[in-house]
Order: structure tokens, then sequence, then C-alpha cells
């Protein structure tokens, strides 16, 4: 039931706080402030205990929740929790908090509603990371889109209607795709079975044909792709990050693009292993171009958030590159990645954020010298940067690192190709520094610099980044079980037997393909 409270508190909690609005705005957003911060202390409890007996072998379950729901078409209510959903549930509910701080002096209409918005799509996110029956795991990757529309259409900037219906359309296409997919699993596991099944471990018994897996998998991968986003489908991502307001560009850059990615570790990779060693260097090259394409169009924008988002996509190719590189290294140096990116990115569109409610402009053009004029945004803004570009000491040094050592074993030129992603994102970074903090003032208008909290919360991610960066282990060791079973060779499907479902294991993480020695 545990697991149910991390997404029921966010999702009961908005609609209260839609009404709260009626006595104060401030009602609102300490209610979604009080739902966030339950859920973070929940989910660093459920961190806190021992759980060596179970994280232990191939990975299983921490927590788990199993109902029937729809027992005829073998739908059931199924949660689980492993290393993975764990840690990226305290980043939502960490950079959830952080979307609020960062929209408490920006949005001054309808509050109530818009931290309504705010609290489901976050209870979305969570579901998505704790759902394992696919048809529940798909209610919740839906869930959360029809929020993140209303954020964007009702609360962004001059071009928020063309932005917000560019990412309905790319991410609902792409959800099509996903869809199709899952309703053909559950139909080839009744064929096979004699039931239809959504179950995570009963569909990672299935066996395919080599032809359907090939096509399943490309099913699943562009569904995935679409919301991380990689070339060519990111088009999305730049109009809707920059017309998004900055809490919802926080959700978007930080967490959404994380599901993503995660759907590709929890779904695509392990369910089709018969076929990732073939397309693997596709997906491998597809990841190094997004960082090289990224960070070129970063390095020529002229306005900050459109630089944040291309620099976004940039960093996710690292995401991409070792997913697929098939080795614990790289898997993760994926995982540091997911997080540091969530902190890095969050930042920097913070940062933006609180430019434009100074200036009312993010053109760079028009920035210059702002060292003088806010020097505890131009201090933080630069720490950033230097995490951005990544430098050592900080975590997203640690992803990048780790992925880029641990993929080039399988695909040494791409990885080569990728690291020139790093080279240039110390080009657009500093870049970024050189037209906003230094050089001549160009703003001569004065300007508060950061409020104590705005400032409190930023430094608060900067000491996150210095931890991870100098002492990852405690991501690393509690991702390390669902990594290692990601890496074990995978079972010839000629080999595979789909036992009776009174004989199956439990939902043990990803051994349904994984031989004995």
């Amino acid at each position: 039931m545990v697991l149910w409270f991390l997404i029921l508190i966010p999702m009961l909690a908005a609609p209260l706080a839609w009404i709260g609005q009626q006595w104060s705005r401030h009602v609102a957003r300490w209610i979604a402030i009080g739902a966030l911060a339950t859920d973070l202390c929940l989910a660093l409890l459920l961190w806190s205990q021992d759980h060596s007996g179970q994280v232990s072998g191939h990975g299983s379950w921490l927590f788990e929740s199993h109902t029937s729901w729809i027992p005829l078409w073998g739908i059931s209510l199924h949660l689980g929790l492993d290393g993975l959903s764990l840690v990226l549930i305290l980043l939502t509910a960490f950079l959830g908090l952080i979307a609020i701080v960062a929209s408490w002096t920006e949005i001054q209409s309808r509050v109530g509603f818009f931290h309504c918005n705010v609290l489901l799509a976050l209870g979305g996110v969570i579901g998505v990371f704790l759902a394992i029956d696919l048809f529940l795991f798909f209610f919740f990757w839906e869930v959360m889109l029809v929020p993140m529309y209303l954020l964007i259409a009702v609360w962004g900037h001059a071009n928020r209607r063309y932005a917000s219906f560019k990412f309905f359309l790319f991410t609902q296409a792409g959800s099509l795709v996903l869809f199709v997919s899952i309703i053909t699993v559950a139909f080839l596991h009744q064929q096979a079975t004699g039931r239809p099944s959504f179950d995570y471990a009963d569909l990672m018994r299935l066996t395919l044909s080599k032809e359907m897996a090939w096509w399943l998998m490309l099913a699943f991968f562009i569904g995935f792709v679409v919301k991380l986003p990689a070339p060519p489908f990111h088009t999305w991502l730049p109009d809707t990050y920059t017309e998004a307001p900055t809490g919802a560009s926080i959700i978007l850059a930080g967490l959404l693009a994380k599901t993503g990615a995660y759907g590709l570790l929890r779904f695509t990779v392990p369910l089709f292993p018969e076929v990732m060693s073939e397309f693997a260097p596709i997906a491998m090259g597809l990841g190094a171009i997004g960082i090289l394409y990224g960070a070129v169009l970063a390095c020529s924008q002229t306005d900050l958030k459109r630089l944040v988002a291309y620099s976004s996509l940039s960093h996710m190719g690292f995401i991409l590159l070792g997913a697929f590189a098939g080795t614990e290294l790289a898997l993760q140096g994926v995982v540091m990645q997911l997080v540091a990116h969530g902190l890095s990115t969050g930042a920097l569109f913070m940062l933006a954020g609180a430019l434009y409610e100074r200036f009312q402009t993010t053109d760079m053009r028009q920035m210059g010298g702002l060292w003088g004029v806010i020097p505890r945004g131009a201090s933080m803004a630069l720490f950033f940067a230097c995490a951005s570009l990544g430098l050592p000491g900080l975590a997203n040094f640690i992803g990048e690192f780790l992925v880029l050592f641990g993929s080039y074993s399988a695909q040494p030129m791409v990885t080569i190709l990728a690291s020139i992603g790093m080279v240039m994102a110390a080009v657009y970074s500093l870049g970024m520094m050189q037209h906003t903090s230094f050089g001549p003032q160009r703003e001569t208008r004065l300007a508060p610099d950061l409020s104590n909290v705005v400032f409190g919360a930023l430094l608060l991610m900067a000491a996150l980044q210095v931890l991870l960066g100098l002492y990852p282990r405690p991501v690393l060791t509690t991702t390390r079980p669902v990594m290692e079973t990601l890496v074990q060779p995978a079972v010839p499907s000629s080999h595979l037997t789909h036992p009776p479902s009174d004989q199956m294991p439990s939902a043990n993480l990803f051994t349904s393909h994984v031989s004995s020695p």
C-alpha cells in the first residue's frame, strides 16, 4: 500500500490545491509543497531501510503491490519498486519542489489550478516509475500529458499555443505507437497461453519470432524516444521548453524526459534481447547524433532558454548512447546522467526564469555585465554552466564519463564522436556566461538579486551536484542490481518456454531472459 501512497498523495492534493486558492494563493502553494515534501520523505524512508537481502542476486522488487483489476483482460493494479524507480521517484519529488519554488512569484493568475496541474503531472510521473502492468503503465503515461499541456497552454509565453499543440501532437503520436505495441504483446501472450496478460513478468517469458520482435522493439523504441527525445523525433523540444513557464520547463526537462529513458531501460531493452545486439549500433548512433546536433545548435542560440533546451537534447543523447551499450559501466553512467541532468538543467531553467522576471527577456544579446547587477544569480549560473560542461568533481562529469568509458568497447568510433560533445558543451556553456554575466553592461535597469528562497534552492542543488560528483556511491549502489541484470547474456529464443502461470516466479527484474551459469 505504501507504493500507492506515493502516487495518491499528489493526486489527492491536486484538487485541494485548486480549492485552496479560494482562501489565498499561498494556501495552494503550501498544499503542493506539503504533498511533495511528504512524498520525498516517504521515498527517503523507503531508501533508508535495509534491503540487502532483497536487492542481491537478480534484483527483485524492493516493494510490490499486486491487485487484480480487470481479470478478463489480464489487467492488474501491479506496482513494483526497485533501485532504479526509487532513485527517479526521489528526483521527481525533489524537482517538483524546486518547480514550485521557481513559480512562486512568476505565477500570479489561476494559482490553484496551476498547482493542481503540477501535482497531477507529477503523480502521473511517479505512476510511470512504479507501474509494472503495461496497461497501468500506459494509463499513467497518458495521465501526465494532459496537465503538462495545460501548464504550457495557459501559463506559457507568447507562442504558448503553438508550442503546447506541437508538444501534444508529438507525444500523442508516440503514445499511439506505444499503445498499439502494448496491445499487440498482450494479444501474442493470449495466442501463446490462452489468456491475455499485460503483466511484466508474464511478458518477459513470451517467445517471439525474430521478425515480430523487431517490429515490436521498434514500436516501443519510437514511443519512448519521442519523449526522451532524440533526432529525428525532437522538433517539439525547443519550442516547448522555451515557451513553457519556468516550473513547467523544469518538469519537462528534468522529469518527463526521464520517463522516456526509464521506458527504454525498463521495457525496450529487456523485453527484446534477441534483437538488441543488432539494433544497438543504430540506437547508439542516434545517441551520438543527438549529442553533436544538440551541441551545435546550442552554440548558435541567442535565447537563453533555447540554448538550455538544445543543451538538454545534447545531454540526453548520452542516455541513449549508454542505454544500448550493453555494459554495466555505461548503464551506471546512464543513471548518474539522469540524476545529474535533472539537477543542472532544472537549475539553469530556474535561473533563466529569474532573469525573465527581472528583465522581461531571455535574449542574451540584450544582457551583459550581470555579475555586477545580480551577483548571486551570476555566480549560480557560472556553477551550473560548469556542471553542464562536465567539470570534474560534479555529477554530470561522473555520468558522461561512465557512459563514454563503458560504451567504448561496444562502439569505439561512435563513442569518440560522442565525446566531441563534451568539448562543444564547454563552448556553449562558457559562451552563455560571456554573453550574460561578463562584458559591458547592456541592461541599465536596476533589478533585485535572487531571493533568499530561490538562492537557497539553487545552493541545495549545487550541493547535491558536488556530493554526487565526489561520492556517487549512494546512487550507483542503489541501482547496481538492476543494471547488472541488463548486461547478462540473453537466452536464445529457441530456448524459451512459457511455464504454467501457477509455476511462474514473482516479478523479479529482468530475470526471465537470463541463462544460468
